[in-house]
C-alpha cells in the first residue's frame, strides 16, 4: 500500500523538481511566483495580520490609547456573563436563518421567472442588480426615511388601502424593528441569489426538463427531482457567502437602528463596535467580533464537505 504524501514531502519535492528543472520552467515558475507575491502581501497585510492581531487583543485588557496585558479568557468570560451579549448572539442567529432562507426563497423565484422569459432579459437582470450593486450607506438611509414615523411613505401607503389607522414607528419597537432590519437586508441580498440561480439555471440542459415531462412529471416534481438537485452545489456556494456576509453585517444594522431599541437589534459587530471604539475597550470589542469565528468556521467546512461530497457523487 503506497503512502501518502504529505504536505511537507510534496514542497520538497517542488524545490527538488525546480532544481533539475530546465532554464525555461524556471522563468516560469519564477514568473508565476512574481505574479502570486502581490497577491500573497495584499492577505498579508489586509487579512492575516488584522485577524492576529484581533486574537491578540480579544485575549488583554487593551484599551484606546494604552497597551494592554494578557488577561487571557477574562474577555469571553465577562462576555458570558454579559445579557446584552447573550440577547446580541440570539439577533444574529434569528437575522442571519430568517434573512438567508427569506433571500433564498425569493430569489430562486425571481430566477425560476427570468428564466423563463422571452424579451427584455437583459434589462430585467440588469435591473435586478441595483439594489445590491448601490452602496449600503445610501440605499440604508433612502429606507430609514421610509421608515419614519412622520415622513414615512410606507405608513401613507398602508393608511391609504385602510391597513392601519395610526402611524407605526417602524423602527421603534423590538420586534418591528428587527423585521424591518430583516426586510432592508433580504431587499439588498435577494437580487445576488436571483442573478446566480440564474446561472446555474441556464446550464441545466433543457433536454433534462423535457424528459421528465414526458415521463409524467409535473412542474413541481421536474423542479423538486430535476433542478433543485442540479443547482444544489450553486445554491450551497451562495448561501455560504450570504451566511458569511449576513452574520458579519454592520452598516445596515448601524444606520437603520444602531443597535436599538433596547438593543433589540444589536448583532456581533455592531455590539463590538460600541464596546471597542465608542467606549474604548479595544480588548473586549475584539472578544466580541472574535465570539462569530466559531460559528462561521463551522459554517464554512460543512458546505464545503457538502459541496465536495456532491461532486463525490
Amino acid at each position: 500500500m503506497s503512502e501518502r504524501p504529505t504536505p511537507t514531502r510534496g514542497m520538497a519535492a517542488s524545490i527538488r523538481r525546480l532544481r533539475t528543472a530546465r532554464p525555461s520552467e524556471r522563468r516560469e515558475w519564477l514568473f508565476a511566483l512574481a505574479l502570486l507575491t502581490p497577491a500573497c502581501l495584499m492577505l498579508a497585510v489586509f487579512v492575516a495580520y488584522p485577524f492576529g492581531r484581533g486574537i491578540w487583543l480579544s485575549f488583554s485588557d487593551t484599551l484606546i490609547g494604552r497597551e494592554g496585558a494578557f488577561v487571557g479568557l477574562s474577555n469571553f468570560v465577562k462576555l458570558w456573563q454579559d445579557s446584552i451579549f447573550q440577547r446580541t448572539t440570539q439577533n444574529t442567529f434569528i437575522y442571519t436563518a430568517v434573512a438567508t432562507l427569506l433571500k433564498l426563497a425569493l430569489g430562486m423565484a425571481v430566477a425560476l421567472m427570468l428564466n423563463m422569459l422571452v424579451g427584455f432579459k437583459r434589462l430585467l437582470r440588469a435591473s435586478m442588480l441595483l439594489p445590491w450593486i448601490i452602496p449600503t450607506v445610501l440605499s440604508t438611509l433612502a429606507w430609514k426615511w421610509m421608515f419614519d414615523p412622520t415622513f414615512s411613505i410606507v405608513n401613507w401607503v398602508l393608511y391609504s388601502i385602510g391597513f392601519i389607522n395610526v402611524r407605526v414607528d417602524w423602527l421603534g419597537g423590538p420586534v418591528v424593528a428587527m423585521w424591518s432590519v430583516i426586510l432592508v437586508n433580504v431587499w439588498r441580498g435577494m437580487p445576488f441569489f436571483a442573478i446566480t440561480l440564474l446561472a446555474g439555471l441556464q446550464t441545466i440542459s433543457p433536454e433534462i426538463q423535457d424528459a421528465a415531462a414526458i415521463d409524467g412529471a409535473n412542474a413541481w416534481q421536474r423542479f423538486w427531482r430535476v433542478t433543485w438537485p442540479l443547482l444544489m452545489p450553486v445554491t450551497m456556494v451562495v448561501m455560504l457567502f450570504s451566511v458569511i456576509q449576513t452574520f458579519a453585517d454592520f452598516q445596515l444594522v448601524y444606520i437603520l437602528t444602531g443597535g436599538g431599541p433596547v438593543n433589540s437589534t444589536h448583532l456581533f459587530a455592531t455590539y463590538a463596535y460600541q464596546i471597542g471604539v465608542q467606549t474604548g475597550k479595544l480588548g473586549e470589542g475584539a472578544a466580541t467580533s472574535l465570539a462569530m469565528f466559531p460559528f462561521l468556521f463551522l459554517v464554512v467546512v460543512f458546505q464545503l464537505w457538502y459541496v465536495r461530497r456532491g461532486e463525490a457523487r
